[in-house]
């Protein structure tokens, strides 16, 4: 199974990802932690990186689709797996098809995890990750707001978008995304 997890900032993705995990015994490719390693191990991707992600910005679809080329080309790549906070765009949701085509990897699903936005700053607010500032988060918010709409739009039209509440307690949310299945 190969599935896209989407949501905004604090919306569980990184809690789901890893408890769909275990329960169906595929691999988590976090995005975020992708990024944050790149930019901390200063690759040449990391250092294109590094100020947007510290402006809370979305790094533009070049660069994302050049992490997920290089990750999804990686030896476990071919299994099935669950990444976690990619795509961000309708277009990078395009190339990603391409590139999964190409693979012979087609997606199942895209899992929407829906919150309102005062819970998105609180539980980012709550964690301590080195990005997470008021500033940082309320910007990642807004360019969150701006592209989901044709992100889930594209998803939707392709059949292949599930909404979740992601309100529920952490164990409600991963059963009720098990269901859906």
């Amino acid at each position: 199974m190969r599935l896209v997890l989407l949501g905004g900032p604090g919306s569980g993705k990184s809690t789901q990802s890893n408890n769909l995990s275990q329960q169906l015994n595929l691999s988590v490719i976090s995005m975020g932690g992708i990024l944050r390693d790149a930019i901390t191990s200063a690759t040449p991707l990391g250092i294109k990186a590094k100020s947007y992600v510290e402006k809370g910005d979305l790094l533009p679809d070049p660069i994302m689709i050049e992490f997920i080329q290089q990750r999804l080309g990686q030896e476990d790549g071919g299994q099935g797996w669950i990444v976690e906070g990619y795509p961000r765009t309708a277009f990078q949701a395009e190339e990603l098809d391409f590139l999964l085509e190409d693979l012979g990897q087609p997606l199942d699903w895209a899992l929407h995890l829906k919150i309102d936005e005062a819970t998105m700053v609180e539980r980012s607010l709550n964690r301590s990750l080195f990005d997470d500032h008021p500033e940082v988060v309320t910007n990642r918010i807004g360019r969150f707001h701006e592209y989901t709409i044709p992100l889930l739009e594209y998803y939707d039209a392709k059949k292949k978008l599930l909404t979740v509440n992601a309100h529920l307690e952490v164990d409600q949310v991963t059963k009720l995304i098990l269901s859906q299945f």
